[in-house]
């Protein structure tokens, strides 16, 4: 599989002024300014492949945010390397810029007071799309997008789910390979965010596009993204599949019986491998891992001895296993 991105001992160290209080110490600090180092980012090295779905997380002040500069080019690295689409992001800047996309939830590339299709050719001469190509693009994203109805109309008089849509389909329209969404779905609802996973998964699976996510929604990883890299505090702390970290660091599953009348769980609860969260009316409700209790005897055992109504077990929450492993560490 061809690597798209290769990082190889990533390091960005910030020069911070640093002076004492007061006019004496603001005129100390114009004679002789004193500064402190800071490693935003502290020797990260990993390998992206084409078509790989990638979610980048991190903390607040992690250094998620500034190895995404570096990789889109906008940071230079202070020591290591890192090489995008064959190209150095930061010094090959022109040729690189043409061959990804970037989605920022909080800021947008569409002139706001232009109809959308208006920004889109501007966009088309800026990036010089071929006339078929462009057209092949802009109705097939306009379909998919579902922005039939508002593609005429001023960005200012769009909702943000509309907005976000034009957006992404702006960032597309010359055919990227390599593609950083950073919270794309922040502040829209349920539906809108889950109109724009769709579209990121199509992108994906069926155009092969390249993506990098970055976002504090775990369910915007999770619904669209296969491998997770996790940093904090500059190093890298996680690099596998979602469904893995899952299973690694949140192997606690929940059990929820519903019974016909009120029991007494004493018996069920003979066992300290299950530990009880919920005990009210006819509904219990159980934590358990799986390398402790073999699941099928449980269920079995639940069935022949009491009046099931119902019985749900459901999986850890990604968003509960890495906020633990930022408190408790790796």
């Amino acid at each position: 599989m061809e690597t798209v991105i290769e990082a190889k001992d990533l390091k960005k160290v910030f020069k911070i002024s640093r002076r004492e209080k007061g006019l004496v110490g603001h005129l100390a600090n114009l004679f002789s300014p004193k500064y402190i180092q800071k490693n935003a980012v502290d020797g990260i090295n990993f390998t992206i492949k084409k078509g790989d779905a990638v979610g980048f997380i991190g903390a607040n002040g992690a250094g998620k945010s500034t190895t995404i500069k570096m990789l889109s080019g906008i940071l230079s690295p202070t020591e290591g390397s890192v090489t995008a689409l064959g190209l150095s992001p930061d010094k090959d800047r022109i040729k690189y810029v043409a061959k990804i996309g970037a989605i920022f939830g909080q800021k947008s590339q569409l002139s706001w007071d232009l109809p959308i299709i208006d920004s889109f050719d501007l966009l088309q001469k800026i990036y010089r799309i071929p006339e078929q190509k462009y057209r092949e693009n802009l109705t097939m994203f306009t379909d998919i997008l579902g922005m039939q109805s508002f593609i005429e109309q001023p960005v200012r008089q769009l909702s943000l789910g509309q907005r976000m849509r034009a957006d992404i389909a702006a960032a597309l329209l010359h055919s990227p390979e390599l593609v950083f969404f950073d919270e794309p779905t922040i502040g829209l609802d349920v539906v809108a965010k889950e109109k724009i996973r769709e579209f990121i998964r199509y992108m994906n699976k069926t155009l092969g596009v390249t993506i990098i996510f970055t976002t504090h929604d775990m369910q915007d990883i999770e619904k669209t993204c296969e491998r997770l890299i996790i940093v904090d505090e500059g190093k890298k702390i996680y690099d596998g599949t979602v469904t893995g970290i899952k299973s690694h660091f949140g192997s606690e599953r929940k059990l929820v019986v519903k019974f016909e009348q009120d029991i007494d769980i004493t018996e069920i609860m003979n066992t300290t491998d299950i530990k009880i969260i919920n005990n009210k009316d006819r509904t219990k409700a159980f934590l358990f891992k799986d390398e402790n209790i073999e699941l099928k005897q449980l269920i079995q055992h639940l069935f022949e001895n009491y009046d099931v109504v119902d019985l749900t077990i459901s999986e850890p929450d990604i968003e509960e296993v890495v906020r633990e492993i930022y408190d408790k560490g790796i």
